[in-house]
């Protein structure tokens, strides 16, 4: 990503969150994403400030409650991906896609890194209408501004299901850390992630 782009994003950013009115159950906002294995994004999502839940799983696909092992096989449809539940407060839809474009590349079909399938695509599940015109909005703006190499290849598509994936999965790098994918995968993602987005961390 050219780093003008950065510097407008970490701008934008500073301005968020600054209002903080009295929280209720209404505050509360989902979306699902996927962006390649959903160990790496969740580890991310997990750090951001105003998200409250992170849970890894499958969607998209035709297979009801699939295995891990069945989306592996590439033949469910399903992406792997993390539902996302946030306080639009604290918050915003426009954050969580500028995290969600900072952290994995757009511009591979069905690929990120050596991971590679159509359960690794890179795609966005909207709610409602204001997540489907903020993610259209954000990747017309990054082809604009050409800032990738290529374009970007993510797709923008109504949430129809969600299978949360199996236990062991769920906070994968919290308890995995020292494994060789946490170290040589996901740990750079995250560093990336702490190092662009680092006024908007949740204190540990």
């Amino acid at each position: 990503m050219k780093k003008s782009f950065l510097i407008i994003l970490l701008l934008s950013l500073s301005m968020m969150g600054q209002n903080n009115p009295q929280k209720s159950n209404s505050n509360l906002e989902t979306i699902t994403l996927g962006g390649g294995c959903y160990w790496c994004i969740e580890a991310i999502f997990e750090n951001l400030v105003g998200v409250k839940k992170v849970v890894s799983g499958f969607s998209g696909g035709k297979t009801v409650n699939p295995s891990y092992e069945e989306v592996c096989s590439g033949k469910t449809g399903h992406a792997e991906v993390v539902q996302i539940t946030f306080d639009n407060t604290i918050t915003s839809v426009e954050e969580i896609l500028k995290v969600f474009f900072t952290v994995h590349d757009p511009t591979t079909l069905n690929r990120q890194g050596a991971d590679v399938g159509t359960q690794y695509r890179s795609v966005i599940f909207y709610r409602n209408e204001t997540q489907r015109k903020t993610a259209q909005e954000i990747i017309n703006d990054l082809n604009k501004a050409k800032a990738y190499n290529n374009p970007v290849v993510t797709i923008v598509a109504a949430f129809k299901n969600f299978y949360e994936a199996e236990d062991y999965h769920q906070d994968y790098y919290e308890y995995n850390q020292n494994k060789p994918y946490c170290r040589l995968v996901i740990q750079p993602k995250l560093e990336k992630f702490e190092k662009v987005f680092k006024n908007r961390l949740k204190k540990k």
